[in-house]
């Protein structure tokens, strides 16, 4: 069983120090990140929390998941891997160099 935690449904007020005291409570917390745009560099409305071990982890979901924590009921659950993505960033490749570019006019 893995220590790192999900943690879903976050007030967009909320720190990532408040996130680690409300862990705290239950175990040690080795890491605390709120996910944040990208673009904007405001939160997302979660994050993930990774405690000391498998048992904390399982202690801190039982005791947060649904409580209220600034305003909003928490989803906690364990962390599942990150999916592999594909490569290119969304861009087509073209076979032998060929596509892509701009407009061509033909008249």
């Amino acid at each position: 069983m893995s220590s790192k935690l999900f943690v879903g449904n976050l007030s967009f007020n909320l720190t990532e120090n408040d996130l680690q005291d409300a862990f705290a409570a239950h175990g040690t917390v080795l890491e605390a990140n709120l996910m944040l745009d990208r673009s904007t560099g405001r939160p997302r409305g979660f994050g993930f929390v990774t405690m000391s071990t498998p048992e904390e982890a399982q202690g801190a979901i039982n005791a947060l998941h649904g409580k209220d924590l600034g305003g909003r009921a928490l989803t906690v659950n364990l962390a599942r891997p990150r999916e592999e993505r594909a490569e290119g960033g969304g861009r087509r490749s073209f076979p032998r160099g060929g596509g892509g570019g701009g407009r061509r006019d033909r008249y």
